[in-house]
């Protein structure tokens, strides 16, 4: 069995209030939840406006399957959410 874990710190231009990025992260929180199939939470810079560091896991039997789907899951993120920026993304598996 293999855990893989990512975390990912994320730079939101132009929020000015919590209430707008708690917006944008629960939005973003449930469609890579549903996309594919992580666990996955918002896991510092709660009180920060412009930041959001989320953590997402990922368990598999296989080492190149649980890597491969949490960087397309940080390829999905760059592509489809242009209006954020991917400041950081470190993958680890355990």
């Amino acid at each position: 069995m293999v855990v893989a874990s990512c975390l990912i710190t994320l730079y939101l231009p132009g929020v000015h209030s919590l209430k707008e990025k708690r917006s944008i992260v629960k939005s973003l929180i449930g469609r890579i939840r549903s996309r594919f199939n992580v666990s996955i939470a918002e896991v510092a810079a709660q009180d920060l406006h412009a930041r959001a560091v989320i953590g997402v896991a990922c368990v598999s039997g296989s080492a190149e399957y649980a890597r491969g789907q949490l960087d397309a899951l940080v390829r999905w993120i760059e592509t489809e959410r242009p209006d954020l920026t991917l400041l950081d993304a470190d993958i680890e598996l355990y």
